[in-house]
């Protein structure tokens, strides 16, 4: 599902107009001797910044702004040329409550944004059937959250 999930937004993402140049999946970034791993990883070439795009399966809570900021620093303290504009982050869950977004990135200063995607409805006819229903998932996992 993961592999399905960042071909078809990968795909998405490039087909919003000229100028993403794909850098890498579960890109690495050593902090401090830790590692940690970005789900995707841009550049776009007209305004000069990487993007990095960081993935949830469920519901967004505010402190995926945590980690997701927490990349975007990594990025430009690592990563990011000195004539390179500020890294933007977008973080894409399966759903989000609006207010709560509103309310977690009132006082961001890094630039973040909040997305839902719909994987069912972007992936194709039959990979749709072969995978799992959520209530399928749930059951399997003792009722969700």
């Amino acid at each position: 599902v993961e592999h399905a999930l960042v071909k078809h937004v990968t795909e998405f993402l490039l087909e919003l107009g000229a100028g993403f140049a794909f850098v890498g999946r579960q890109v690495m970034l050593n902090v401090g001797g830790d590692e940690f791993f970005i789900d995707l990883l841009f550049y776009h070439l007209k305004l000069r910044c990487y993007v990095v795009i960081e993935l949830k399966g469920g519901k967004f809570k505010p402190e995926h702004l945590g980690q997701l900021g927490f990349y975007l620093t990594a990025v430009d303290m690592q990563v990011k040329a000195e004539q390179d504009n500020p890294t933007i982050g977008l973080l894409l869950c399966k759903t989000k409550n609006k207010v709560v977004a509103e309310y977690a990135l009132r006082d961001t200063a890094q630039p973040i944004g909040v997305a839902e995607y719909q994987l069912i409805e972007s992936l194709p006819a039959a990979l749709q059937t072969s995978l799992p229903s959520i209530e399928q998932i749930e059951s399997e996992l003792g009722g969700g959250e």
